[in-house]
């Protein structure tokens, strides 16, 4: 499938995706706060919509809502299931002025979370309520964001049908700001007594997670990515598809990555996601001795050679 995708260059909007990035923990963490726990933490990410990210409803004791980022109009939506909405417009706005907006806004409508109001695992540290510091917010630059999304989303779905064992949903996740999706051997991993709780919990089992994210200090620009847990010695020796991929060494493990800007020159940008994408899973379940054959699903294709 030909499409025409847009440059996503991180040093060309850091401040905004930082800025979004905080705002989407605020919003993750009120409905980690609000939603039923479920396991390996999928009752706290974000989902892409058409027209941004959103929640999706969120139970609250009769009451449903949900929390929508609209980046067509740039506004945050909260909604209710009594037909109440409350409107706040972006651009223009600091970390603590989002944060005191939304906690007002959802105060009005009698939902109350109780959520640890800083920042995690990202490099900001200062507590929602006084960052004054990330206030940027440009308009066409989240577009951008928008639309690449949609296609990792999109070509992400496509991957997940093809597997027909236990699968995570496609998740935008607002730790790493990273969009994934997750695929289960159903075999327990090794107990990890030295690793946080929430780490525990996100690697009880054996997994292969595929996603995009928008760059960091790693690797700071725009890429797919790839890694097994727990990774089978050899990995980073397998070969990926297409060549432009390559294994990254990262906290001891390695990221299979092809970098965005490769896809978006491709002639048929989908096809080529697809294809890396099968060659990291078959790479990792090979090695690991998933049972690949008895996992495809009879809607997958005939998987791309790895050459």
């Amino acid at each position: 499938m030909g499409v025409t995708l847009p440059p996503l260059p991180l040093e060309s909007w850091q401040p905004t995706k930082d800025t979004l990035h905080l705002f989407s923990q605020i919003i993750g963490k009120i409905r980690l706060a609000s939603e039923p726990p479920r396991n390996h933490w999928w009752h706290v990410p974000l989902y892409l919509n058409p027209r941004g990210t959103g929640t999706g409803p969120i139970p609250g004791g009769g009451l449903t809502f949900e929390i929508d980022f609209d980046f067509i109009e740039h506004q945050l939506v909260i909604m209710t299931s009594d037909g109440r909405r409350r409107i706040i417009d972006l651009p223009g706005l600091s970390v603590a002025a989002f944060y005191n907006r939304v906690m007002t806004e959802l105060a009005t409508l009698n939902i109350r979370p109780r959520i640890l109001a800083r920042p995690y695992g990202v490099p900001m540290t200062e507590p929602f309520a006084s960052d004054t510091d990330h206030a940027s917010y440009d308009p066409e630059a989240v577009a951008r964001f928008h639309q690449v999304l949609l296609f990792a989303d999109e070509a992400l779905k496509i991957f997940s049908g093809w597997f027909s064992g236990k699968s995570s949903p496609v998740h935008l996740f607002w730790h790493s700001f990273d969009l994934a999706l997750t695929r289960f051997s159903g075999r327990r991993a090794p107990e990890m007594p030295a690793a946080d709780r929430v780490t525990r919990e996100a690697y009880s089992h054996e997994v292969i997670s595929f996603g995009f994210w928008t760059g960091d200090a790693t690797v700071p620009a725009p890429a797919f990515y790839s890694y097994t847990a727990p990774e089978p010695a050899g990995l980073a020796d397998e070969p990926l598809v297409p060549s432009s991929a390559t294994w990254a060494p990262r906290n001891g493990t390695h990221l299979a990555v092809l970098m965005y800007d490769d896809v978006r020159r491709a002639a048929s940008p989908r096809d080529v996601v697809l294809a890396f994408l099968e060659s990291a899973y078959q790479a990792g379940g090979t090695l690991a001795k998933w049972d690949l054959p008895g996992m495809r699903s009879s809607f997958a294709p005939v998987p791309p050679a790895r050459t």
